[in-house]
């Protein structure tokens, strides 16, 4: 029996859940809650469903609470990743490692820096997800320009992350903050890895986050990035949740995309994911759900399709996929749903009344 894909959650997903017209955020119980407080509430919400905790640096983690978090995570959790939060920080308003000034390009450099060093003290990832890091007017900046100074932060990030022997993970978005990010789907940030790795750095520890959501966004099919990015070694996490596909809604897991998900989980399995130590972490953001409950949900709706994707007969679909025959790839996943001889022969039954 294959061993479970061990996960982490964002822990932005119990925060006050802020929108553009709601600013405070609907979950006014979270507004003046400590980082602290906020842990454990998780912690003691969730147990042993959560493996690993993520936090945005230097917001939502920093050296103030470091060792806090950690008593309160115990032994039975870790800090899995530290993604950035450049985005969070007023002073980047026109970006972080794009910004005009190189005052504020040195200073978000540095507190990248910060980070990974944190991230080789508690054994975490760095997620760089470059949400600021783009335009919002079609003559508003130097594509070359803002460009080179994009692959110039990603790279002295890397070298840098090479030398404290931290994995770097990229994640892609195209639109929310900035309205046009740089690094806007999978192609590009293959493309930010190629150019890192042409100037000359070690691109061995640097790979892709998967949002599942940022890909629904995009129209990337979930299943066969996952494919392209396992067989390119660059497939490093996943940000598991769902959405209606227009907007980064970050809905539980499996709340739509169905059998999309179903089709990555089969991917996942083909490929072994998670035989190296990657996770699947939950990046939710629930409106006006509970947290605890919509993380829950979907921890369970996760193990529920995975689960899905066992039972499908791989080698049949296989065969089925050589000549591309649709109807038969379908009858063999649906009968892994249950739709199998005897409900059929019950609607035929049904129909001959």
């Amino acid at each position: 029996m294959r061993r479970r894909i061990k996960n982490s959650v964002g822990i932005w997903g119990f925060g006050p859940m802020a929108t553009r017209f709601m600013p405070s955020g609907y979950h006014q119980e979270a507004v003046s809650e400590t980082m602290e407080a906020r842990t454990e509430r998780a912690v003691k919400g969730l147990g042993i469903l959560v493996d690993g905790y993520e936090y945005h640096y230097p917001g939502e983690i920093n050296q103030k609470n470091l060792l806090k978090v950690q008593k309160i995570l115990g032994k039975e959790h870790d800090i899995y990743a530290i993604a950035m939060g450049l985005h969070c920080i007023p002073e980047f308003g026109l970006g972080a490692l794009t910004n005009p000034k190189k005052e504020q390009r040195d200073y978000a450099a540095k507190l990248i820096r910060e980070a990974i060093d944190m991230c080789k003290e508690v054994g975490a990832k760095l997620i760089i997800w470059p949400g600021g890091e783009g335009y919002n007017y079609p003559f508003q900046v130097s594509y070359n320009e803002i460009w080179g100074y994009f692959i110039d932060g990603i790279q002295a990030a890397v070298e840098y992350a090479n030398s404290k022997n931290v994995t770097v993970l990229l994640e892609h978005k195209n639109s929310e903050p900035a309205m046009k990010i740089l690094m806007k789907d999978i192609g590009m940030t293959m493309f930010v890895i190629n150019k890192i790795k042409e100037i000359g750095t070690d691109i061995t520890s640097l790979k892709i986050n998967m949002d599942w959501q940022h890909l629904i966004m995009n129209g990337e099919h979930l299943a066969e990035y996952a494919a392209v990015l396992s067989k390119e070694n660059l497939l490093g996490h996943h940000h598991g949740n769902s959405g209606w596909g227009m907007f980064d809604d970050d809905n539980m897991v499996g709340g739509s995309y169905f059998l999309e998900t179903i089709a990555l989980a089969v991917e996942l399995r083909k490929s072994e994911y998670g035989k190296n130590g990657e996770r699947i972490g939950y990046d939710l953001f629930p409106y006006t759900e509970n947290h605890v409950d919509a993380v829950k949900r979907s921890v369970l709706h996760w193990e529920f399709l995975d689960s899905i994707a066992q039972k499908i007969d791989l080698k049949a679909l296989e065969d089925k996929q050589k000549n591309k025959d649709a109807v038969g790839c379908y009858e063999i996943v649906y009968k892994a749903l249950g739709l199998d001889k005897k409900f059929i022969e019950g609607v035929y039954k049904k129909y001959s009344k």
